[in-house]
């Protein structure tokens, strides 16, 4: 049976993306995906990957590809600055690239640090030839992330899909 979207989002988005046949996962630890993450975890036919840099979860999602399997990499905006550099290697190459980045630095955002690259989490991306799509209610995160999982892997994309702070509210510390 199948999660509702609007209740449970990030169940409904797994879902969809083991339906796209995502068998490998990775991520650095990030609480607005931490269900998702332990989602995957639990699934024996799935890998998983603690990341300590973002840009190891490029490199790691070009080598499944490579090997034959589709993957996911989760961040938060903050990690996108941390990956620039290494986004060249699927953009030039063609290798297909699907990204999960909660948002950081929009919504009730209590931390300074973590909003000048939540301003530039969508054009930093867009510059180095990443497609973007953002999402802001539960609906919009599983149908964007089955289409941008169809535009990956059949056309051989990098696409990010952006989650809304203000659908995943306010860090509590």
């Amino acid at each position: 049976m199948r999660a509702d979207p609007s209740t449970d989002w990030p169940r409904a988005t797994y879902d969809a993306l083991r339906a796209a046949d995502v068998r490998h996962m990775a991520y650095v630890p990030d609480a607005g995906h931490s269900t998702l993450i332990g989602l995957f975890e639990a699934d024996g036919a799935v890998v998983s990957n603690v990341l300590t840099s973002e840009e190891e979860g490029v490199a790691i999602a070009c080598g499944s590809w490579l090997g034959g399997t589709r993957s996911v990499v989760l961040m938060q905006s903050s990690g996108v600055g941390n990956c620039i550099n290494m986004l060249s290697l699927p953009v030039q190459a063609r290798i297909p690239l699907l990204m999960l980045v909660t948002m950081r630095g929009e919504w009730d955002e209590f931390n300074p640090w973590q909003v000048p690259m939540g301003r530039a989490t969508e054009a930093a991306l867009t510059a180095i030839g990443v497609t973007v799509h953002r999402a802001e209610t539960g609906e919009d995160v599983v149908a964007t992330v089955e289409q941008a999982a169809r535009m990956a892997f059949d056309s051989d994309q990098q696409v990010a899909v952006l989650i809304g702070q203000r659908l995943l509210g306010k860090k509590k510390w």
